[in-house]
């Protein structure tokens, strides 16, 4: 597993004899330096990571907007910011709605309303305006690390948009058809487009396009100081482009981190640090509909027991830009879940994810396409994702990855509760809850007295009865 470190130098200590005013400046620069903390492997290991969809966060839409958030974000326990494609977006065959491209649209105005898909670059080494600048985007990875959170950006390998360049100047960097033509992603099981025609399939085959790739993916390392990637539709792109890719940038920052949007664990081996939890995320969906109970999630647990390795992460979430946009919101699929689901995100291995607008309890789906806007209101479950924040940053317990708190299912012969233990050194963390829609009741003897953490109190747990409503939970802690 990898580590990230961030070296502070401080030039210049000034010693001797001091006024009462020299003093009290002396401790401001100590509160200041320490709160400069070096990411390192014990703070991945108990990271939140926060998915940054700069267009829709603020009304301006900006780097800048974003980057005066960043040290609320720590609050919420936030360790790895995820920085959704800053590339700009192509203009030809640029994405209206539905199939639409914003060439068929006659009215100039209405036309200016699309902004495309942020997956579908011009150009891998520039900055959509639509954000700032270069510098603006190098304040906020500064920004980040004076706050102890590490950046990446989202990457799109598997495929460009219209206008890029390579499209004229290499054409052979491109998939085509048996005319010579440039095709858009096809889906292999199909034979037919996955949709995506705003883009065109980059060769793999093609060797000098994946250096080029490469060389592109250094760039943003050596003159953004970023700390990694999110890959986008990883489980498109060979494997072993990606360990070439990981093993090269590791030579300029030893310490990258990589997130693949896949569900794949051969990605794991030699490529990448984390991948999505798609499989429990929809297994979430479903127990929230009622189509599944909890024994579902118990084979998950089972089944990548035999597949992960000690130091692999699954990234868990509740919702995503995908799913947010196109499947609908936790109010849409969890309408009265969301919490005990979000909990469990926090509680089960893996690293949590908290995606921009989330925090705010958002109701709506963001327009994909076009300029919209997060809510900004904190409410309930804001105050609950800075509790689960500071129990999953400050519990070894609940570490990921190499140096896992250990799971340990337990027995509640009850097919609606869920009850589970974590446990590492002298930290332990159980959780409870009740997966239906009926009030269930479970028993429980750990003979001792824990903290409900939830609530602030110390409860016995010797020979209890615990009777829990409707999607309700307990963690408690020692």
């Amino acid at each position: 597993m990898k580590q990230i470190f961030y070296f502070l130098f401080i030039a210049t200590f000034i010693f001797g004899c001091k006024s009462e005013t020299d003093n009290e400046t002396d401790t401001e620069v100590q509160e200041d330096i320490a709160s400069y903390e070096p990411i390192d492997q014990e703070a991945i290991e108990s990271a939140v990571i926060y998915e940054a969809n700069i267009r829709q966060y603020s009304p301006e839409g900006t780097f800048d907007a974003f980057t005066e958030d960043i040290p609320q974000l720590r609050d919420l326990g936030v360790r790895i910011i995820w920085v959704m494609p800053i590339n700009p977006i192509s203009e030809i065959k640029r994405k209206a709605t539905g199939d639409k491209f914003t060439s068929e649209i006659e009215d100039p105005e209405e036309r200016k309303k699309y902004l495309g898909s942020y997956y579908s670059v011009s150009d891998y080494k520039a900055i959509n305006p639509e954000f700032g600048t270069m510098e603006d985007f190098k304040e906020l990875v500064d920004t980040a690390h004076e706050n102890g959170i590490y950046v990446i950006i989202d990457w799109v390998p598997n495929h460009t948009g219209w206008d890029h360049p390579w499209i004229t100047d290499h054409p052979d960097y491109y998939t085509q058809n048996e005319k010579g033509e440039i095709i858009d992603p096809i889906n292999p099981d199909t034979g037919e487009s996955w949709g995506w025609t705003d883009t065109a399939d980059l060769n793999y085959d093609n060797m000098e396009m994946r250096q080029e790739m490469i060389n592109d993916l250094k760039f943003w390392v050596e003159n953004a100081d970023i700390d990694g990637y999110r890959m986008d539709v990883a489980h498109k792109v060979p494997v072993d482009f990606f360990e070439t890719v990981t093993r090269e940038l590791k030579e300029i920052k030893p310490n990258i981190f990589m997130l693949a949007e896949a569900e794949q664990p051969d990605l794991l081996k030699n490529a990448f640090d984390m991948h999505y939890g798609w499989e429990v995320h929809h297994i979430f969906n479903e127990i929230a509909k009622g189509n599944m109970t909890v024994k579902a999630f118990d084979e998950y647990m089972e089944k990548t027991k035999n597949t992960l390795e000690e130091d692999d992460i699954n990234m868990n979430f509740v919702t995503n830009h995908d799913e947010n946009s196109w499947n609908g919101t936790l109010k849409e699929r969890m309408p009265d879940s969301k919490e005990i689901f979000t909990a469990l995100a926090y509680t089960m291995p893996g690293m949590p994810l908290i995606y921009s607008g989330q925090e705010y309890d958002m109701e709506k789906r963001l327009r994909f396409f076009e300029k919209d806007t997060i809510p900004k209101t904190k409410g309930r479950y804001y105050t609950v994702l800075q509790k689960l924040g500071e129990l999953k940053n400050s519990n070894e317990a609940l570490s990921a990855g190499e140096n896992a708190g250990s799971y340990e299912r337990m027995e509640t012969a009850n097919e609606n509760i869920l009850m589970f233990q974590r446990k590492k050194g002298d930290d332990t963390v159980i959780f409870v809850g009740n997966f239906s829609k009926n009030p269930q009741t479970v028993e429980y003897n750990f003979n001792e007295e824990l903290e409900d953490y939830m609530h602030d109190r110390a409860v016995d747990l010797t020979n209890k009865k615990l009777g829990l409503g409707p999607w309700e939970y307990r963690i408690f802690v020692k």
